[in-house]
């Protein structure tokens, strides 16, 4: 932590770009093989709007980073990161839409399920590829969720750098 701390780039950047070349890497070679796989032996719907699902995709991600990064900024306040990351995972599954699909669920559940950063994550790309969301209103939800952790991000590794206490220097 030491060293993060340390760097000549800020915490969160530096994290957001290992990420981001993490995820590229990760459709590039995982993602997208399988997928022309498929699509040569069975055939592919493709997106009503391909760089609106892309652009999806790519902020589902950095939503995704903003709530993984306060999830592991959080340990600087608790003494066992284990029920974070449990509590993270359950909730990410269930509320991203990887569970159940969030169309699913009825009334004022399923308005909230859906209005949270969870559904930016995974939700939000299918229903841009599904065509079934208008692109320009699920970017501006993602793009408006990653901005609101992003900045509780930024907020919480200042707090950070207050709390955290570097024993031998």
């Amino acid at each position: 932590m030491a060293l993060d701390l340390v760097r000549p780039a800020p915490l969160q950047l530096w994290c957001l770009s290992e990420d981001l070349g993490r995820a590229a890497y990760l459709f590039l070679a995982r993602g997208l093989p399988p997928t022309l796989l498929g699509a040569a032996l069975f055939g592919i719907v493709v997106p009503r709007a391909p760089a609106a699902f892309l652009a999806s995709v790519a902020l589902g991600v950095v939503v995704s980073f903003g709530w993984r990064y306060l999830v592991a900024l959080a340990t600087c306040w608790v003494m066992d990161d284990r029920g974070l990351a449990v509590f993270s995972l359950v909730v990410t599954t269930f509320f991203s839409g990887l569970m159940l699909p969030l169309t699913i669920f009825p009334g004022w559940f399923g308005s909230l399920a859906r209005a949270l950063p969870w559904s930016a994550m995974a939700q939000v790309p299918a229903d841009v590829y599904l065509g079934t969301a208008d692109p320009g209103r699920a970017l501006a939800f993602q793009a408006v969720w990653a901005a609101v952790l992003l900045a509780l991000g930024a907020l919480m590794t200042g707090a950070a750098r207050r709390k955290v206490v570097i024993q031998g220097g």
